[in-house]
């Protein structure tokens, strides 16, 4: 069983990278384990938590800014800024579901793998919201980057750097990120029956137009038994009204829309967020991929000739979700392969523990980005004590 090793400060956790770094002992680190299962297995004797550092630290609603130690449940802050009428513009995904897992997504744990949603596309990533963070790098030295308030920003680009790097460059012990009035309503227009193609056609042009459009996704057959097409405005209910109405007569070409709103369309939202509709069978491999929308369907047309799967799309067709049978390297060749030349990568999100360990979990690095990564790697961690081999192999 893995000794498990829970700090309950910042100084506690400073010593216990401290005594892994002398001893040369690799750690696993994790936040409340709920994304256990992604990325390639670790094989450590010990497992360093956040999950005992909870607890807001600030919070300045006029600022706009919040800050929590990186255990505290993302329910908690969500909840603290709900109070105020704000909320983390990037729609944290919560990947339980997909991945099988319990417990209580962490606010560090956000952070650490960049975690963001549907709203993307509008709001920015994770990492667009992230000004500051406390850390603890593979030496144990505690180091600070950025700041509490946008205007004083100091160290931003170590602060994005951070942001989505899997606990490899140092363990979180406090995030502050910038935050905004929730949406006061929601309506989702929906256009039904479009293929691949033409779903990304409207999607793009309901983005390209000046309707505010938060949210853009498309369920094909194999996911929805009548293929969906999503576009959600957000905003007060009188400027919701009128934007709907606009947008459908914008998209009339691409055939009658419905608008659906309240708990309905909530609850389909959460889906394509939380990619629970991949969620079955359990024995499959879920693979997210980037890609360039201009190029998503002709690439998907070229996988679909490959291998059997089921797909949906999200951010306007620049996030494909794709659900295959667990077929190793020829699986993910052929993923690479279709999506070779889109500008984008395929990530492994989860697959049974012998194909993660034995595939590119993440999308091969040239040469040249590889070294640098290894050399950042080594400035932060270069006893590689940190979460090793979770991003490639060495890394």
């Amino acid at each position: 069983m893995t000794d498990l090793l829970q700090p309950a400060d910042e100084a506690a956790l400073a010593q216990a990278v401290a005594s892994a770094y002398a001893a040369k002992t690799p750690l696993a680190v994790e936040g409340a384990g709920t994304k256990n299962g992604f990325g390639r297995p670790l094989q450590t004797e010990r497992t360093l938590t956040t999950r005992a550092m909870t607890g807001v630290t600030l919070y300045e609603p006029s600022e706009m800014v919040i800050g929590a130690r990186a255990g505290t449940p993302l329910r908690e802050v969500e909840a603290t800024l709900a109070e105020k009428g704000q909320a983390l513009t990037f729609e944290p995904v919560d990947y339980r579901v997909l991945l099988g897992t319990t417990g209580e997504p962490t606010i560090g744990g956000v952070a650490a793998a960049n975690n963001s949603g549907p709203r993307r596309i509008m709001a920015g990533a994770c990492r667009d919201s992230l000004i500051g963070v406390r850390f603890v790098n593979g030496k144990g030295e505690v180091v600070k980057s950025g700041g509490r308030v946008m205007k004083n920003v100091t160290g931003l680009d170590l602060v994005k750097l951070m942001a989505g790097s899997w606990g490899t460059l140092g363990v979180m012990s406090e995030v502050i990120f910038k935050v905004l009035p929730a949406p006061a309503h929601v309506m989702t227009v929906v256009l039904h029956g479009l293929d691949d193609a033409r779903a990304i056609q409207a999607m793009a042009a309901g983005l390209g137009s000046p309707f505010e459009v938060s949210g853009a996704a498309h369920l094909p057959s194999g996911v929805e038994r009548v293929p969906k097409t999503l576009l959600r405005l957000e905003g007060f209910p009188e400027s919701i009204a009128y934007r709907a109405g606009e947008l459908r007569t914008l998209l009339k070409g691409f055939g009658p829309a419905d608008v659906i709103e309240g708990e309905t369309a909530a609850a389909l939202w959460r889906q394509v967020r939380d990619v629970s509709f991949l969620a079955e069978p359990r024995d499959a491999a879920v693979w997210r991929v980037s890609v360039a929308p201009s190029k998503a369907a002709a690439a998907m047309a070229t996988l679909s000739r490959a291998l059997a799967m089921r797909c949906f799309y999200d951010w306007g067709g620049g996030l494909a979700w794709i659900a295959t049978a667990p077929a190793g390297d020829a699986g993910a060749a052929a993923i690479r392969a279709a999506f070779a030349g889109t500008g984008g990568h395929a990530t492994l999100v989860r697959a049974p523990a012998e194909i993660r360990a034995s595939v590119s979990v993440f999308e091969p690095q040239p040469a040249a980005i590889a070294a640098l990564s290894a050399g950042i790697k080594a400035s932060f961690d270069p006893a590689g004590v940190l979460n090793p081999g979770r991003m490639a192999a060495g890394l």
